[in-house]
């Protein structure tokens, strides 16, 4: 069991943010467990995923700085979360590009004063900052871990469309029947879509309370999801519809662990691209998680993570 964090050991605070598209004032929300200043270790900083969704699922990442003395930085991507949030954007695709979001974590980092640091990308938090490692190359990165993200989102699709064959018949039926009816939010649907869930996103029952509070917040504001991604969890409709990473994850230059699970959407076709298009990879396959193994194996994810970010 992880030892209490002091109070004085924890920091929540708003960074500026300009996003260009609005004159409405923006800022960025982020925690931090630990010392930036005092510990000797280099920080962490860890993105979120969705898109839409907020930092509390990743909550337990935390530990590692009770047990590790490895300073933790959370925050909430812009429209999510306790960051801004902008509803009258909803559908403006011009302005809810990816760029956008590398554009926020350049500034949080400045902003934070970080000058050396690592990064760890859960879902498509390692989406976006594989691409923005990859591209931008940004000053002071260190090591990079690229956590149950595909690197092309047509293979996801591609994976779920398989696990969709296993599925009990009346489950496919309903969720069928929902996505030809584009009724998103129906109670058949939606019922039919936990269950795929619990198969293939996480297995731990009930849900996690700081997943369930991540989940709370898309539902309060959907507009990153429903723009980004759109209604349909098994086809992207939005923004991210085609998304690819496989080019720009050849750019990254720090030392990379890629870490997938078991029938997931980040599949090992998935994740293939970043295993062979990296130069410093090493991939670790999790047997006893599908998408969230900070919640399906916390130990054994957060002994991995350690590990490698302790790395001489």
């Amino acid at each position: 069991m992880a030892s209490q964090i002091s109070p004085d050991l924890i920091t929540e605070g708003t960074i500026p943010f300009s996003p260009p598209g609005t004159d409405k004032k923006c800022s960025t929300w982020y925690r931090i467990f630990g010392s930036l200043e005092k510990s000797s270790r280099i920080p962490l900083l860890v993105i979120h995923g969705g898109p839409g969704l907020s930092h509390d699922y990743l909550l337990p990442m935390q530990e590692l700085w009770s047990s590790h003395q490895i300073p933790i930085i959370f925050y909430d991507q812009i429209g999510n979360g306790k960051s801004t949030h902008l509803p009258e954007t909803k559908g403006d695709e011009t302005f809810w590009k990816e760029e956008l979001f590398w554009d926020e974590l350049d500034n949080l980092i400045q902003g934070l004063g970080l000058k050396e640091y690592d990064v760890l990308g859960q879902s498509w938090g390692g989406m976006m900052g594989s691409k923005w490692a990859g591209i931008r190359k940004p000053k002071g990165l260190r090591r990079f871990i690229i956590s149950n993200s595909p690197a092309d989102l047509n293979a996801w699709e591609r994976a779920y469309a398989r696990y969709r064959k296993s599925l009990p018949e009346d489950v496919e039926t309903k969720l069928r029947r929902g996505e030809e009816a584009e009724d998103w939010e129906g109670k058949e649907y939606e019922e039919a879509l936990m269950y795929f869930f619990s198969k293939h996103m996480i297995t731990v029952n009930p849900m996690p309370a700081e997943l369930l509070e991540s989940l709370a917040w898309a539902g309060r504001d959907g507009t990153v999801a429903m723009t980004m991604s759109g209604p349909d969890e098994f086809k992207s409709r939005g923004v991210m519809k085609d998304w690819s990473a496989a080019e720009a994850a050849k750019g990254i230059e720090v030392p990379t662990l890629v870490i997938n699970g078991v029938n997931e959407g980040a599949s090992d076709e998935a994740v293939k691209p970043f295993v062979d298009g990296i130069k410093n990879v090493r991939w670790i396959k999790l047997k006893n998680s599908t998408h969230c193994p900070l919640h399906e194996e916390k130990e054994n994810y957060l002994r991995i993570v350690s590990e490698f970010l302790l790395l001489d």
